[in-house]
Parts: structure tokens; C-alpha cells; sequence
């Protein structure tokens, strides 16, 4: 038997899924930006408090680790484009976006800008990378066509960074296996 609830932890919402399965763990991941809290039945909620702040912090550090700047980012595409793509694609710029929820990235190739989903911030490098790779072909091949597949499949990750964002969409547009 689950329970859902919805809590607000230091001014931030929370989903916490009480479970009568659940004896002494507790898990934790975010789901579209918020924390979802797996916890057993009879946990107080001063300790769903703490569980949260514990998580949140653990959260931070990874996040700090991870995350790459938009300078970073433009540095990082300039280096792929180096190593896979010959140097030819120079993005102008590189920079995360809040706005992009269906796609994971996109390229303006009128003025060489790149943006990608701040969505993908806390995933792997590899998979940021594949990304990027996808976009920077953008500034060479405007379609999805053999001559763009050739250059994406430069970069040795792309079928796995593929797998990994299809996994991810499909965990996303899924709620059923998110409770």
C-alpha cells in the first residue's frame, strides 16, 4: 500500500511516497524538478525533513561537480568539434536554457548558437557531450540526413548517449512508473 503526499520542506515542494512495503530505507530522486521522497509508512515528518535536507545537500555537491558553466560549455564544444568534426563547426555561442522541454538541445545556424535543456545539467558528461556533437553537425548539415548521421557518429558515445535519452523521455512521459 503507497501514500502520496505533498509537503513543502524549507520552502521547496516535496512528494513524499509513503509505502507499507518500505521497513527502514529511504530513497530519493527529482522528477521534473521536484524531490520525490520514498520512505516507509510510519516515518515522522521531522524525519521527512531531515531525509530531505540530507538529499538536497547530497544534491548540491553533485550538482556542483557536474554542472558546467556556458562558458564551459562553449570551451566543451569547441574541443569536440576539434577532436570529431575537423574543427568546422564554431558555435558562437553555448548555453543552457530553461525554456527547452521537449528537446535536449537545438542550433540556430544563421548565427551559430547552441542551446541545451538545463534538464540534462545533472547527467552524465558523455551524454552532454553526444549532445553537443548532435548540435555542432547542426552548423555543418541542417537535416537529419546520411551526411549529418556520418558526423554524429563520430563522437564514439552517440548510440549509448541515444539509448540513455530515450530511457529518460520515456521515464518522464511516463507518470505510472514514477509513483
Amino acid at each position: 500500500m503507497q501514500q502520496h503526499e505533498h509537503l513543502e520542506v524549507d520552502g521547496e515542494p516535496v512528494l513524499v511516497i509513503r509505502s507499507s512495503n518500505r521497513k527502514r530505507t529511504v530513497s530519493a530522486d527529482r522528477v521534473d524538478g521536484t524531490l520525490r521522497l520514498r520512505v516507509p509508512w510510519r516515518l515522522s515528518r521531522s524525519e521527512v525533513t531531515r531525509y530531505t535536507r540530507q538529499f538536497r545537500a547530497t544534491q548540491q555537491r553533485r550538482d556542483a561537480r557536474n554542472t558546467r558553466s556556458d562558458q564551459a560549455l562553449l570551451t566543451r564544444a569547441r574541443e569536440l568539434s576539434a577532436e570529431f568534426l575537423d574543427g568546422q563547426a564554431q558555435p558562437s555561442s553555448v548555453q543552457w536554457t530553461d525554456r527547452q522541454r521537449t528537446r535536449w538541445g537545438s542550433t540556430t545556424s544563421a548565427d551559430g548558437a547552441i542551446r541545451l535543456s538545463a534538464r540534462m545539467q545533472t547527467m552524465p558528461q558523455w551524454v552532454q557531450d553526444a549532445v553537443l556533437v548532435h548540435e555542432l553537425a547542426h552548423l555543418l548539415v541542417p537535416g537529419h540526413d546520411d551526411a549529418f548521421r556520418q558526423l554524429v557518429n563520430r563522437y564514439p558515445h552517440t548510440a549509448e548517449a541515444d539509448a540513455y535519452l530515450a530511457g529518460v523521455s520515456f521515464g518522464w512521459n511516463n507518470p505510472r512508473l514514477q509513483g
